[in-house]
């Protein structure tokens, strides 16, 4: 089903565990609820050993909710093997609101004061939606994600959704769940308070 979009409608439906993808084919955007739902585990995430390696070497800064938009705009520009993307002007302009109002939080990371990599989400009680990420240098974008669920458990979050499996959040311990026991977790996480920041 088409959607007209605002933040509270989007707000709406991120409580009840549906996000939203625009079609770059016919330009609307639907709402999802897969069944099985994809989450990384924050007790048991798995961060690979040569990535481990990379981040004690300090290859890059990291930085938390310094450039918000930018992050935004480049998890939104084409690259190799997708073209097109689910990020519309729509979808990026209530996101931005979401960060106004301390809803939406980015993980950069820098080389020489250079945006090189980044990953941003939605935080809502003790739930954490990880949204997009995009990578300029190798490994930026996945010191970023490392970055973020640590931060998250440190902070008490309690589920990171990622929505659907791919080999790629396989590698950092990425599970599926049948879509009425993540909604029972979904739950149990948004009466909690956590702070982002």
């Amino acid at each position: 089903m088409s959607i007209t979009l605002n933040p509270q409608i989007l707000l709406d439906a991120y409580y009840q565990g549906i996000f939203p993808m625009t079609d770059p084919r016919d330009g609307y955007t639907y709402w999802y609820d897969p069944n099985p739902r994809t989450i990384i585990p924050l007790d048991t995430f798995h961060v690979p050993r040569r990535l481990e390696r990379t981040i004690r070497q300090n290859k890059f800064e990291v930085r938390f909710n310094t450039a918000f938009s930018e992050v935004l705009h480049k998890c939104a520009e084409p690259r190799p093997k997708r073209e097109e993307t689910w990020l519309s002007p729509e979808l990026i302009k209530i996101y931005e609101v979401f960060h106004e109002q301390g809803l939406a939080h980015s993980v950069e990371t820098w080389q020489n004061d250079s945006l090189v990599g980044g990953v941003y989400g939605i935080a809502l009680g003790g739930f954490f939606a990880g949204e997009s990420m995009f990578s300029r240098v190798t490994d930026s974008s996945k010191v970023a994600l490392v970055t973020l669920l640590r931060h998250v458990k440190s902070r008490g979050y309690q589920l990171f959704d990622v929505q659907f499996s791919t080999s790629h959040l396989k590698r950092f311990g990425a599970v599926e769940m049948p879509r009425f026991i993540y909604k029972k977790r979904l739950a149990e996480a948004l009466k909690l308070s956590c702070q982002f920041i």
